[in-house]
Parts: C-alpha cells; sequence; structure tokens
C-alpha cells in the first residue's frame, strides 16, 4: 500500500497549517488583546478551516488505506461517511471561505496595502506567514476528481454529478 503524491503533500499542507497557527497564536500583536482577539479577521477563520479540513482529509487518506481490502461492511460505511463530511466540508466551507479571502485580500492589497495589511504588521507577521496564511490554496492537494468537480460546479454545470 504505497502512498501517492496528493495523500503525502495534504499530510505537508496539514503540519504546514498547524505549523502557522502555532507560529501565528505566539505571536504578540496589539489586536489579539481586544474583543474578538484572532477570531475577528476572515483570514485567521479560513486557515483554522483549511486546517480542520485537511485534519480530515488525512483521516480519510488513513481510513481507506487500512480499510482496503478488509471486506468489512461497517468499515465501508464509515469511510463513505468521511468521505461525505470531507466532501461537504470541502463544498459548503473550504473552497468558499477560501476563495473569498484569497481574492478579497489580494485585491485590496493591490489597490491599497495600508487599508487591509499596513507596513506596521510586517514587525509582527514576517512574509512568509502572512503569505502561507492568505495563499495556500487547498486545491493543490486535491485529487484530480476532486478539482474537477471542484471546476464543474463553479463553471455551473448540471449536467454531471458532484457528490456533494
Amino acid at each position: 500500500m504505497a502512498l501517492v503524491p496528493c495523500q503525502v503533500l495534504r499530510v505537508a499542507i496539514l503540519l504546514s497549517y498547524c505549523s502557522i497557527l502555532c507560529n501565528y497564536k505566539a505571536i504578540e500583536m496589539p489586536s489579539h488583546q481586544t474583543y474578538g482577539g484572532s477570531w475577528k479577521f476572515l483570514t485567521f477563520i479560513d486557515l483554522v478551516i483549511q486546517a480542520v479540513f485537511f485534519g480530515i482529509c488525512v483521516l480519510t487518506d488513513l481510513s481507506s488505506l487500512l480499510t482496503r481490502g478488509s471486506g468489512s461492511q461497517e468499515q465501508e460505511r464509515q469511510l463513505k461517511k468521511l468521505i461525505s463530511l470531507r466532501d461537504w466540508m470541502l463544498a459548503v466551507l473550504a473552497f468558499p471561505v477560501g476563495i473569498f479571502v484569497v481574492a478579497v485580500f489580494w485585491i485590496i492589497y493591490a489597490y491599497d496595502r495600508e487599508m487591509i495589511y499596513p507596513k506596521l504588521l510586517d514587525n509582527f507577521i514576517p512574509g512568509w506567514l502572512n503569505h502561507g496564511m492568505v495563499f495556500l490554496f487547498q486545491t493543490f492537494a486535491e485529487g484530480r476528481e476532486d478539482a474537477q468537480r471542484i471546476q464543474l460546479v463553479t463553471l455551473g454545470s448540471r449536467d454531471h454529478d458532484h457528490r456533494f
């Protein structure tokens, strides 16, 4: 049972998101002490959603590797539930919120950097962390089938089974 590259990539992205979350929480910023803390920022909420989503992806990959060839109906049923949860989370939370955050951030950043990411924040958040929080797309780690389904959903195609 060899690991395929997309499974390894999902683990790497999950670890990078967890690393970013740990590093982000360790940074002392004045906004962390105000009402809402980090949870008032959509980029932070998206980061948590992406980390949970990739955690579910890795759990699904591990479950499929462990149940392959076992023939147990109960394990297959549980795996299908986990896959349904992963697909639901991608369709409802991870993809829409992720695309919205990335698009809005970079549009506003291109228009007026000081409005969304003042140069003062460079003292608190290194450039690699900013790009990591905003630019890592979840579709890089999705398999070919999932990426095709996302593309079809965004194009509004109705003649394919999306299994969402």
